[in-house]
Protein backbone atom coordinates (compact mmCIF):
# COMPACT_ATOMS: atom_id res chain seq x y z
CA UNK A 1 0.00 0.00 0.00
CA UNK A 2 1.01 3.71 -0.83
CA UNK A 3 1.01 5.56 1.48
CA UNK A 4 0.73 9.41 0.12
CA UNK A 5 2.50 12.61 1.43
CA UNK A 6 1.12 15.73 2.47
CA UNK A 7 2.74 18.88 1.31
CA UNK A 8 5.62 19.45 3.55
CA UNK A 9 5.85 23.20 2.63
CA UNK A 10 3.59 25.77 4.92
CA UNK A 11 4.26 28.96 6.67
CA UNK A 12 6.21 29.09 9.75
CA UNK A 13 4.14 27.74 13.06
CA UNK A 14 3.80 30.06 16.46
CA UNK A 15 6.45 29.64 18.82
CA UNK A 16 3.98 29.23 21.43
CA UNK A 17 0.81 27.56 20.20
CA UNK A 18 1.55 23.65 19.35
CA UNK A 19 0.26 22.61 15.75
CA UNK A 20 -0.10 18.89 17.35
CA UNK A 21 0.88 16.92 20.75
CA UNK A 22 3.19 15.25 19.80
CA UNK A 23 5.39 14.70 16.93
CA UNK A 24 7.34 11.32 16.10
CA UNK A 25 10.38 11.59 13.69
CA UNK A 26 10.65 8.24 11.81
CA UNK A 27 7.46 6.12 10.52
CA UNK A 28 8.97 2.47 11.03
CA UNK A 29 7.67 -0.09 13.32
CA UNK A 30 8.32 1.80 16.36
CA UNK A 31 7.01 4.98 15.04
CA UNK A 32 3.66 4.00 14.03
CA UNK A 33 3.02 1.73 16.85
CA UNK A 34 3.57 4.63 18.94
CA UNK A 35 1.46 7.00 17.07
CA UNK A 36 -1.10 4.98 17.32
CA UNK A 37 -1.06 4.30 21.17
CA UNK A 38 -1.07 7.86 21.59
CA UNK A 39 -4.32 7.95 19.33
CA UNK A 40 -6.09 5.56 21.60
CA UNK A 41 -5.77 8.36 23.94
CA UNK A 42 -6.77 11.29 21.51
CA UNK A 43 -3.45 12.27 21.31
CA UNK A 44 -2.92 14.49 18.16
CA UNK A 45 0.05 13.31 16.41
CA UNK A 46 2.27 14.17 13.39
CA UNK A 47 4.44 11.67 11.95
CA UNK A 48 7.60 12.69 10.03
CA UNK A 49 9.18 10.28 7.76
CA UNK A 50 12.27 11.29 5.98
CA UNK A 51 11.46 8.51 3.50
CA UNK A 52 9.16 9.18 0.05
CA UNK A 53 8.26 5.83 -0.44
CA UNK A 54 7.49 3.16 2.20
CA UNK A 55 10.79 0.41 2.22
CA UNK A 56 10.38 -1.78 -0.69
CA UNK A 57 13.38 -4.28 0.73
CA UNK A 58 11.59 -7.86 1.27
CA UNK A 59 13.31 -8.62 4.09
CA UNK A 60 12.07 -11.36 6.49
CA UNK A 61 12.37 -10.19 10.19
CA UNK A 62 10.32 -12.06 13.71
CA UNK A 63 8.08 -10.94 16.27
CA UNK A 64 8.62 -13.05 19.15
CA UNK A 65 6.52 -14.11 22.11
CA UNK A 66 5.73 -10.71 23.91
CA UNK A 67 5.31 -8.32 20.78
CA UNK A 68 2.74 -10.88 19.22
CA UNK A 69 1.17 -10.72 23.00
CA UNK A 70 1.04 -6.92 22.07
CA UNK A 71 -0.24 -7.63 18.58
CA UNK A 72 -2.71 -9.33 20.43
CA UNK A 73 -3.73 -6.96 22.89
CA UNK A 74 -4.30 -4.49 20.20
CA UNK A 75 -6.17 -6.52 17.31
CA UNK A 76 -3.85 -6.24 15.17
CA UNK A 77 -2.52 -10.22 15.14
CA UNK A 78 -5.35 -12.23 12.57
CA UNK A 79 -3.81 -9.36 10.31
CA UNK A 80 -0.38 -10.53 10.47
CA UNK A 81 -0.91 -13.91 10.82
CA UNK A 82 -2.31 -14.22 7.37
CA UNK A 83 0.61 -12.80 5.76
CA UNK A 84 2.94 -14.61 8.13
CA UNK A 85 5.08 -17.62 8.53
CA UNK A 86 4.98 -18.99 11.73
CA UNK A 87 8.22 -21.55 13.48
CA UNK A 88 8.69 -22.49 16.43
CA UNK A 89 10.07 -20.55 19.72
CA UNK A 90 13.43 -22.18 19.29
CA UNK A 91 16.93 -21.95 18.66
CA UNK A 92 17.33 -18.43 19.26
CA UNK A 93 19.88 -17.62 21.39
CA UNK A 94 23.08 -18.18 19.35
CA UNK A 95 21.34 -19.99 17.02
CA UNK A 96 21.75 -23.22 19.64
CA UNK A 97 20.01 -25.85 18.23
CA UNK A 98 17.49 -26.99 21.02
CA UNK A 99 13.77 -28.09 21.60
CA UNK A 100 11.00 -25.96 22.26
CA UNK A 101 11.33 -25.50 25.74
CA UNK A 102 8.73 -27.13 28.25
CA UNK A 103 6.32 -24.44 30.23
CA UNK A 104 6.27 -21.28 27.92
CA UNK A 105 3.38 -19.68 29.36
CA UNK A 106 1.82 -17.89 26.43
CA UNK A 107 -0.84 -18.40 23.97
CA UNK A 108 1.39 -17.27 21.28
CA UNK A 109 4.17 -19.40 21.45
CA UNK A 110 5.71 -19.34 18.37
CA UNK A 111 8.11 -16.88 15.93
CA UNK A 112 6.02 -14.76 13.08
CA UNK A 113 7.93 -14.18 10.32
CA UNK A 114 7.47 -11.71 8.35
CA UNK A 115 8.32 -9.44 4.92
CA UNK A 116 9.77 -6.09 6.98
CA UNK A 117 7.01 -4.47 4.39
CA UNK A 118 4.27 -5.93 5.86
CA UNK A 119 4.71 -5.00 9.45
CA UNK A 120 5.38 -1.55 8.20
CA UNK A 121 2.24 -1.26 6.40
CA UNK A 122 0.24 -2.94 8.96
CA UNK A 123 0.96 -0.97 11.86
CA UNK A 124 0.87 2.42 9.50
CA UNK A 125 -2.35 1.38 8.62
CA UNK A 126 -3.26 1.04 12.36
CA UNK A 127 -1.75 4.58 13.26
CA UNK A 128 -3.96 6.25 10.55
CA UNK A 129 -6.57 4.51 10.53
CA UNK A 130 -6.58 5.85 14.77
CA UNK A 131 -6.25 9.24 13.26
CA UNK A 132 -3.10 9.83 13.14
CA UNK A 133 -1.20 11.82 10.39
CA UNK A 134 2.01 10.86 8.60
CA UNK A 135 3.75 12.94 6.31
CA UNK A 136 6.22 11.76 3.99
CA UNK A 137 9.83 13.59 2.58
CA UNK A 138 10.15 15.61 5.86
CA UNK A 139 13.43 15.35 7.61
CA UNK A 140 13.61 17.02 10.89
CA UNK A 141 16.97 18.50 10.82
CA UNK A 142 16.32 20.62 14.03
CA UNK A 143 14.66 21.76 17.29
CA UNK A 144 14.58 23.89 20.15
CA UNK A 145 12.57 23.00 23.13
CA UNK A 146 11.25 25.26 26.30
CA UNK A 147 8.84 24.96 28.91
CA UNK A 148 6.08 24.46 26.95
CA UNK A 149 6.75 22.81 23.77
CA UNK A 150 9.48 21.58 20.90
CA UNK A 151 10.01 24.01 17.99
CA UNK A 152 10.28 21.65 14.97
CA UNK A 153 12.46 22.43 11.49
CA UNK A 154 12.40 20.26 8.71
CA UNK A 155 14.66 20.21 5.51
CA UNK A 156 12.32 22.62 3.77
CA UNK A 157 12.47 24.99 6.35
CA UNK A 158 9.01 24.75 7.76
CA UNK A 159 8.89 24.76 11.52
CA UNK A 160 6.24 23.01 13.59
CA UNK A 161 5.47 22.98 17.42
CA UNK A 162 4.39 20.00 19.29
CA UNK A 163 3.96 20.12 23.07
CA UNK A 164 6.38 16.54 22.62
CA UNK A 165 9.10 15.37 20.19
CA UNK A 166 9.85 11.61 20.05
CA UNK A 167 13.17 10.12 18.17
CA UNK A 168 11.71 7.11 16.17
CA UNK A 169 14.23 7.98 12.91
CA UNK A 170 16.70 4.58 13.31
CA UNK A 171 20.59 3.55 14.43
CA UNK A 172 21.41 7.43 12.71
CA UNK A 173 18.95 9.08 14.42
CA UNK A 174 19.20 12.74 14.11
CA UNK A 175 16.74 13.38 16.92
CA UNK A 176 19.35 11.57 19.58
CA UNK A 177 22.17 13.70 17.41
CA UNK A 178 20.84 16.99 17.71
CA UNK A 179 20.00 16.41 21.56
CA UNK A 180 23.53 15.84 22.09
CA UNK A 181 23.06 13.19 24.76
CA UNK A 182 25.84 10.37 25.24
CA UNK A 183 25.53 7.01 23.11
CA UNK A 184 28.08 5.00 24.90
CA UNK A 185 29.42 1.29 23.92
CA UNK A 186 31.33 -0.56 20.95
CA UNK A 187 32.24 0.30 17.71
CA UNK A 188 31.62 -2.15 14.93
CA UNK A 189 34.72 -5.17 15.03
CA UNK A 190 33.01 -7.42 12.46
CA UNK A 191 31.01 -7.12 9.39
CA UNK A 192 29.03 -9.61 8.12
CA UNK A 193 26.89 -10.08 5.28
CA UNK A 194 22.94 -11.24 5.20
CA UNK A 195 20.51 -11.53 2.27
CA UNK A 196 17.95 -13.56 0.00
CA UNK A 197 19.44 -15.22 -3.38
CA UNK A 198 19.21 -17.91 -5.36
CA UNK A 199 21.48 -20.40 -5.77
CA UNK A 200 22.98 -22.79 -8.54
CA UNK A 201 23.99 -26.02 -6.79
CA UNK A 202 21.68 -28.66 -5.45
CA UNK A 203 20.32 -29.01 -2.24
CA UNK A 204 22.46 -32.05 -0.90
CA UNK A 205 25.78 -30.31 -1.51
CA UNK A 206 24.72 -27.30 -0.09
CA UNK A 207 24.00 -29.18 3.16
CA UNK A 208 26.49 -30.74 3.28
CA UNK A 209 29.08 -28.08 2.95
CA UNK A 210 27.33 -26.15 5.28
CA UNK A 211 27.02 -28.70 8.27
CA UNK A 212 30.65 -29.41 7.94
CA UNK A 213 31.44 -25.08 7.76
CA UNK A 214 29.31 -25.07 11.14
CA UNK A 215 31.01 -26.89 13.03
CA UNK A 216 33.64 -24.17 13.85
CA UNK A 217 31.97 -21.11 11.86
CA UNK A 218 28.69 -20.62 13.67
CA UNK A 219 28.19 -16.87 12.37
CA UNK A 220 28.03 -18.81 8.29
CA UNK A 221 24.17 -19.78 7.65
CA UNK A 222 22.91 -20.87 4.16
CA UNK A 223 19.39 -21.96 4.30
CA UNK A 224 16.42 -22.64 2.05
CA UNK A 225 13.76 -19.81 2.39
CA UNK A 226 11.02 -20.55 0.29
CA UNK A 227 10.90 -21.86 -3.31
CA UNK A 228 14.65 -21.74 -4.52
CA UNK A 229 15.52 -18.88 -2.61
CA UNK A 230 18.34 -19.50 -0.02
CA UNK A 231 18.70 -16.82 3.41
CA UNK A 232 22.68 -16.70 3.43
CA UNK A 233 24.69 -15.06 6.06
CA UNK A 234 28.90 -14.87 5.66
CA UNK A 235 31.39 -12.93 7.23
CA UNK A 236 31.76 -9.92 5.30
CA UNK A 237 35.33 -10.02 3.53
CA UNK A 238 35.95 -6.56 4.41
CA UNK A 239 34.60 -3.41 5.68
CA UNK A 240 32.20 -0.99 3.83
CA UNK A 241 29.78 2.37 4.52
CA UNK A 242 27.90 0.98 0.95
CA UNK A 243 25.17 -1.58 0.39
CA UNK A 244 26.76 -4.79 -0.55
CA UNK A 245 26.37 -6.14 -4.27
CA UNK A 246 26.44 -9.90 -5.46
CA UNK A 247 30.03 -10.03 -5.73
CA UNK A 248 30.68 -9.20 -2.25
CA UNK A 249 28.32 -12.33 -1.38
CA UNK A 250 30.33 -14.31 -3.89
CA UNK A 251 33.56 -13.00 -2.58
CA UNK A 252 32.46 -13.82 1.17
CA UNK A 253 31.23 -17.39 0.06
CA UNK A 254 34.68 -18.24 -2.00
CA UNK A 255 36.42 -16.83 1.54
CA UNK A 256 34.72 -19.43 3.98
CA UNK A 257 33.08 -22.00 2.05
CA UNK A 258 36.00 -22.21 -1.30
CA UNK A 259 32.43 -21.95 -3.59
CA UNK A 260 29.93 -19.55 -4.37
CA UNK A 261 27.32 -21.73 -4.47
CA UNK A 262 26.57 -20.20 -7.88
CA UNK A 263 24.40 -17.31 -5.94
CA UNK A 264 22.12 -15.31 -8.32
CA UNK A 265 19.27 -13.26 -8.30
CA UNK A 266 19.19 -11.76 -4.84
CA UNK A 267 15.83 -10.72 -3.40
CA UNK A 268 17.34 -8.16 -1.06
CA UNK A 269 21.49 -7.42 0.48
CA UNK A 270 22.88 -6.10 3.19
CA UNK A 271 25.64 -5.82 5.73
CA UNK A 272 25.12 -5.14 9.70
CA UNK A 273 27.89 -4.94 12.11
CA UNK A 274 27.94 -5.33 15.82
CA UNK A 275 28.47 -2.19 17.31
CA UNK A 276 26.22 -1.81 20.35
CA UNK A 277 25.86 0.99 21.84
CA UNK A 278 22.70 2.80 24.41
CA UNK A 279 21.84 6.18 25.21
CA UNK A 280 22.10 7.43 29.07
CA UNK A 281 19.25 8.87 28.72
CA UNK A 282 15.85 7.80 26.85
CA UNK A 283 14.33 11.18 28.25
CA UNK A 284 15.69 14.93 27.93
CA UNK A 285 12.84 17.51 28.84
CA UNK A 286 10.29 17.44 26.11
CA UNK A 287 12.27 15.01 23.70
CA UNK A 288 12.38 11.34 24.00
CA UNK A 289 14.13 8.54 22.25
CA UNK A 290 12.65 5.22 20.99
CA UNK A 291 13.71 2.11 19.11
CA UNK A 292 16.87 2.32 17.53
CA UNK A 293 17.48 5.51 18.00
CA UNK A 294 18.30 4.98 21.65
CA UNK A 295 19.90 1.46 21.74
CA UNK A 296 21.94 -0.54 18.62
CA UNK A 297 23.13 -4.05 18.72
CA UNK A 298 23.77 -7.32 16.20
CA UNK A 299 21.07 -8.81 14.99
CA UNK A 300 21.58 -12.02 16.80
CA UNK A 301 18.37 -13.28 18.55
CA UNK A 302 16.36 -11.32 16.33
CA UNK A 303 15.35 -8.94 19.24
CA UNK A 304 15.94 -5.25 17.86
CA UNK A 305 12.42 -4.62 16.15
CA UNK A 306 10.34 -6.45 18.88
CA UNK A 307 12.52 -4.12 21.47
CA UNK A 308 11.45 -0.84 19.50
CA UNK A 309 7.73 -1.82 19.00
CA UNK A 310 7.76 -2.54 22.45
CA UNK A 311 9.68 0.56 23.52
CA UNK A 312 6.35 2.27 21.83
CA UNK A 313 3.88 0.01 23.74
CA UNK A 314 5.51 1.12 27.30
CA UNK A 315 5.58 5.07 26.23
CA UNK A 316 2.65 5.36 24.55
CA UNK A 317 -0.48 5.30 27.88
CA UNK A 318 1.95 7.42 30.02
CA UNK A 319 2.97 9.84 27.31
CA UNK A 320 -0.54 10.52 26.56
CA UNK A 321 -1.52 10.69 30.39
CA UNK A 322 1.15 13.61 30.64
CA UNK A 323 -0.85 15.87 27.72
CA UNK A 324 -4.31 14.37 29.11
CA UNK A 325 -3.38 15.67 32.41
CA UNK A 326 -3.89 12.82 34.32
CA UNK A 327 -0.48 11.30 34.96
CA UNK A 328 1.30 11.03 38.61
CA UNK A 329 4.16 13.55 38.48
CA UNK A 330 6.62 10.46 37.92
CA UNK A 331 5.05 8.46 35.54
CA UNK A 332 6.31 9.87 32.84
CA UNK A 333 9.90 9.14 34.21
CA UNK A 334 9.18 5.52 34.64
CA UNK A 335 9.80 5.01 30.74
CA UNK A 336 13.33 5.78 30.91
CA UNK A 337 13.60 3.44 34.27
CA UNK A 338 11.96 0.59 32.71
CA UNK A 339 13.02 0.29 29.15
CA UNK A 340 16.84 1.69 30.17
CA UNK A 341 17.48 -1.55 31.82
CA UNK A 342 15.53 -3.97 29.45
CA UNK A 343 17.60 -2.88 26.45
CA UNK A 344 21.15 -2.97 28.39
CA UNK A 345 19.93 -6.70 29.28
CA UNK A 346 19.56 -7.00 25.20
CA UNK A 347 22.89 -5.39 24.61
CA UNK A 348 24.37 -8.28 26.84
CA UNK A 349 22.84 -11.18 25.80
CA UNK A 350 23.20 -9.97 22.17
CA UNK A 351 27.21 -9.34 22.87
CA UNK A 352 27.24 -13.07 24.62
CA UNK A 353 25.69 -14.38 21.86
CA UNK A 354 28.11 -12.62 19.20
CA UNK A 355 31.42 -14.58 21.36
CA UNK A 356 29.50 -17.94 21.27
CA UNK A 357 29.43 -17.78 17.52
CA UNK A 358 33.66 -16.79 17.51
CA UNK A 359 35.93 -19.72 15.83
CA UNK A 360 37.98 -18.87 18.82
CA UNK A 361 38.91 -22.19 20.80
CA UNK A 362 37.69 -20.42 24.08
CA UNK A 363 34.73 -19.07 23.18
CA UNK A 364 33.76 -22.59 21.03
CA UNK A 365 34.49 -24.04 24.64
CA UNK A 366 31.78 -22.14 26.57
CA UNK A 367 29.36 -22.58 23.51
CA UNK A 368 29.83 -26.31 24.06
CA UNK A 369 29.18 -26.17 27.74
CA UNK A 370 26.54 -24.08 27.43
CA UNK A 371 24.80 -26.41 24.75
CA UNK A 372 25.29 -29.17 27.82
CA UNK A 373 23.46 -26.91 29.58
CA UNK A 374 20.88 -25.97 27.76
CA UNK A 375 19.99 -29.69 27.62
CA UNK A 376 18.06 -28.87 31.25
CA UNK A 377 14.60 -27.42 30.60
CA UNK A 378 15.19 -24.65 33.13
CA UNK A 379 18.02 -22.86 31.66
CA UNK A 380 16.49 -23.63 28.01
CA UNK A 381 13.32 -21.81 28.73
CA UNK A 382 15.32 -19.20 30.94
CA UNK A 383 17.39 -18.04 27.51
CA UNK A 384 14.13 -18.11 25.41
CA UNK A 385 11.64 -16.42 27.70
CA UNK A 386 15.28 -13.59 27.81
CA UNK A 387 15.24 -13.37 23.85
CA UNK A 388 11.14 -13.13 23.51
CA UNK A 389 10.91 -10.64 25.93
CA UNK A 390 8.33 -12.23 28.36
CA UNK A 391 10.43 -12.50 31.52
CA UNK A 392 10.27 -9.49 31.85
CA UNK A 393 9.60 -8.14 35.30
CA UNK A 394 9.50 -4.38 36.23
CA UNK A 395 10.55 -3.14 39.68
CA UNK A 396 7.72 -2.14 41.17
CA UNK A 397 8.46 -2.88 44.49
CA UNK A 398 8.52 -5.96 46.92
CA UNK A 399 5.64 -8.36 46.05
CA UNK A 400 4.58 -11.65 44.21
CA UNK A 401 6.78 -12.75 41.57
CA UNK A 402 3.88 -11.74 39.56
CA UNK A 403 4.04 -8.07 40.17
CA UNK A 404 5.73 -6.29 37.75
CA UNK A 405 5.55 -9.13 34.96
CA UNK A 406 3.15 -9.30 32.37
CA UNK A 407 -0.34 -11.31 32.47
CA UNK A 408 -0.66 -14.15 29.91
CA UNK A 409 -3.68 -14.15 27.79
CA UNK A 410 -6.37 -16.14 30.10
CA UNK A 411 -10.81 -16.70 28.89
CA UNK A 412 -12.91 -14.64 30.87
CA UNK A 413 -16.88 -15.36 30.50
CA UNK A 414 -17.02 -12.71 27.80
CA UNK A 415 -13.95 -12.96 25.51
CA UNK A 416 -10.41 -12.99 26.24
CA UNK A 417 -7.91 -10.54 28.63
CA UNK A 418 -6.20 -9.40 25.74
CA UNK A 419 -9.52 -8.71 23.65
CA UNK A 420 -10.12 -6.02 26.46
CA UNK A 421 -7.26 -4.56 26.48
CA UNK A 422 -7.67 -3.30 22.95
CA UNK A 423 -8.54 1.21 23.79
CA UNK A 424 -5.22 0.61 25.72
CA UNK A 425 -7.24 1.69 29.31
CA UNK A 426 -5.53 0.24 32.66
CA UNK A 427 -8.15 -2.66 33.91
CA UNK A 428 -8.88 -4.23 37.17
CA UNK A 429 -9.59 -8.25 36.69
CA UNK A 430 -11.37 -8.99 39.62
CA UNK A 431 -12.01 -12.24 41.01
CA UNK A 432 -13.62 -10.93 44.59
CA UNK A 433 -16.62 -9.11 42.37
CA UNK A 434 -16.08 -7.05 45.28
CA UNK A 435 -14.21 -3.96 44.02
CA UNK A 436 -14.72 -1.04 41.74
CA UNK A 437 -12.63 1.46 39.86
CA UNK A 438 -14.76 3.82 39.86
CA UNK A 439 -13.39 7.05 40.21
CA UNK A 440 -11.02 5.80 37.47
CA UNK A 441 -13.52 4.28 35.09
CA UNK A 442 -12.26 7.66 32.38
CA UNK A 443 -9.24 5.60 32.20
CA UNK A 444 -9.35 1.59 34.07
CA UNK A 445 -11.88 -0.61 32.80
CA UNK A 446 -13.14 -2.80 35.33
CA UNK A 447 -14.02 -7.23 34.62
CA UNK A 448 -15.89 -8.56 37.67
CA UNK A 449 -15.40 -12.81 36.74
CA UNK A 450 -14.75 -15.01 39.39
CA UNK A 451 -14.20 -17.84 36.94
CA UNK A 452 -11.02 -16.34 35.57
CA UNK A 453 -7.88 -18.43 35.12
CA UNK A 454 -5.61 -16.35 37.81
CA UNK A 455 -3.78 -17.66 41.44
CA UNK A 456 -4.59 -14.53 43.23
CA UNK A 457 -7.96 -12.52 44.19
CA UNK A 458 -7.79 -9.64 41.67
CA UNK A 459 -5.15 -7.50 39.95
CA UNK A 460 -4.41 -4.36 38.43
CA UNK A 461 -3.18 -4.07 34.88
CA UNK A 462 -1.55 -1.01 33.25
CA UNK A 463 -2.38 -0.67 29.39
CA UNK A 464 1.04 -2.24 28.29
CA UNK A 465 -0.97 -5.81 30.30
CA UNK A 466 1.92 -5.53 33.08
CA UNK A 467 0.60 -6.27 36.72
CA UNK A 468 0.59 -3.29 39.11
CA UNK A 469 -1.06 -4.43 41.96
CA UNK A 470 -2.13 -8.02 43.51
CA UNK A 471 -4.61 -8.08 46.38
CA UNK A 472 -8.10 -7.93 47.52
CA UNK A 473 -8.74 -4.57 49.38
CA UNK A 474 -10.31 -1.48 47.99
CA UNK A 475 -8.39 0.92 50.03
CA UNK A 476 -5.18 -0.42 49.03
CA UNK A 477 -6.45 -0.59 45.08
CA UNK A 478 -7.42 2.95 45.18
CA UNK A 479 -3.58 3.57 46.07
CA UNK A 480 -1.97 1.64 43.03
CA UNK A 481 -4.70 3.29 40.99
CA UNK A 482 -3.46 6.71 42.41
CA UNK A 483 0.66 5.76 41.52
CA UNK A 484 -0.71 4.67 38.44
CA UNK A 485 -3.44 6.62 37.29
CA UNK A 486 -2.99 9.77 38.96
CA UNK A 487 -6.13 11.49 40.80
CA UNK A 488 -10.04 9.87 40.19
CA UNK A 489 -11.98 11.55 38.93
CA UNK A 490 -13.98 14.57 40.09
Amino acid sequence: MQFTSESSTGSPSSNTSPDVDVIIAGCGPTGAMLAAELRLHDVRVLVLEKETEPTSLVRIVGLHIRSLELMAMRGLLDRLLERGRQRPAAGFFAAIAKPVPEGLDSAHAYLLGLPQPVIDQVLAEHALALGAQVRRGCAVVGFEQDDTGVSVELAAGERLRSRYLIGCDGARSTVRKLLGIGFPGEPSRTETLMGELKVGVPQAEIAAKVAEIRETNKVFSLAPFGAEVYRVVVPAAGAGAEPPDLDDFKQGLRAVAGTDFGVHSPRWLSRFGDATRLVEHYRVGRVLLAGDAAHIHPPTGGQGLNLGVQDAVNLGWKLAAQIRGWAPDTLLDTYHAERHPVAADVLDNTRAQMELQSTEPGPQAVRRLLTELMDFNEVNRYLIEKITAIGIRYDFGAGPDLLGRRLPDIDLKQGSLYDRLRRGRGLVLDRTERLTADGWSDRVDHIADPTAALDVPAVLLRPDGHVAWIGEHQHDLNDHLARWFGKPAN
